[in-house]
């Protein structure tokens, strides 16, 4: 959107003159006229001139707007091409993500794991301004994709988590010290990990507590979910015979530590029991986290004085021709 502002505005103080110049003209045009009465000439009205009488103020007001014109010419207008000052929305977030056998349970439609893919893909999409990081764990843990603006990145990843990638298990503790090591240094106004399992931390050095105060201790907020139905869920498995069947299996979340981490690391615990309230929990922590940045945006300007100074030259030269030709004779 293209924006005039003026490098020199005090100029326009100069506009006055023009009052004053009205003025002094008034009062010389009344200096250097006289009246005189003629015999005869008695019922004669007064206010009957020629027209070309009046015309000859055209030059003065030629002059006026001259003088206008060369002020806004020093006050030097300028053009740019920017957007205005806008308030936008930009944190760190790490999605730490379980990829467990556990995850294969098919209370989510079509399990828990691609439910948590599909959902955070959404929730990426959803966030225009942010830098997102992804790590996953099992028994072990690793970063499947650091830190980045690219959503497209990200997203590709995300699709990417399968089983089977790393050796099986539940290091809950692991994998929010990882998320912690990938967003720690971070200078962002707000730095978030987003935890999402559906077991109980069995393996790994480190406790997720620890893990979590570690969190709280660099000002990263962490939010637990546990994901998963309530009672038993269907979860595909292998028989002795080597095929798939699918059994009902207890489902175990230890929501005690997972509301111990977000309460240490000032989050929240989330529980989801299907693909409905996955989605509600992602969009509570989109409008949970939210950090105002102001962004001022690059302007390129450009002089914009010319067409003011060449209006200005153009009647000064139209004053000039009209003083000299059509009001030569006119006193």
């Amino acid at each position: 959107m293209s924006h005039i502002e003026f490098a020199y505005p005090a100029f326009f103080y100069a506009l006055i003159l023009l009052p004053l110049m009205a003025a002094w003209y008034i009062w010389k045009g009344k200096q250097s006229t006289a009246s005189m009465k003629l015999s005869g000439f008695e019922n004669i009205d007064e206010n009957i001139r020629s027209p070309r009488i009046w015309t000859r103020h055209l030059l003065f007001i030629l002059r006026l707007l001259v003088v206008a014109l060369i002020v806004v010419v020093l006050a030097r207008p300028q053009s740019s091409n920017r957007w205005e000052q806008v308030t936008t929305e930009g944190i760190d977030i790490v999605m730490c993500m379980d990829v467990s056998g556990s995850m294969r349970a098919m209370d989510f439609k079509p399990n828990r794991l691609e439910a948590s893919k599909n959902v955070g893909i959404e929730f990426v999409n959803a966030r225009q301004d942010d830098r997102f990081g992804l790590v996953v764990f099992a028994g072990e843990s690793f970063t499947q994709c650091p830190m980045t603006t690219d959503r497209a990145v990200v997203i590709n990843f995300l699709k990417e988590i399968e089983f089977g990638v790393i050796e099986d298990g539940t290091a809950i503790g692991m994998g929010l010290a990882t998320a912690v090591n990938r967003v720690k240094e971070s200078k962002a106004k707000s730095k978030v990990i987003i935890l999402l399992t559906d077991g109980v931390n069995n393996r790994g050095d480190i406790g997720p507590v620890t893990a979590a105060e570690i969190a709280a201790s660099y000002g990263i907020r962490v939010y637990t979910i546990g994901v998963g139905t309530q009672g038993n869920a269907p979860i595909p498995v292998q028989d002795m015979f080597g095929r798939m069947v699918t059994r009902n299996m207890p489902v175990e979340i230890d929501e005690d530590v997972l509301k111990k981490i977000a309460d240490t690391a000032d989050g929240q615990y989330f529980r989801a029991t299907n693909n409905n309230t996955l989605r509600e929990i992602y969009q509570q922590i989109d409008q949970l986290e939210k950090t105002r940045l102001d962004i001022k945006q690059f302007s390129k300007k450009k002089e914009e004085y010319f067409p003011f100074l060449l209006a200005a030259m153009l009647l000064l030269l139209l004053e000039s021709l009209l003083r000299y030709t059509v009001f030569r004779t006119i006193p």
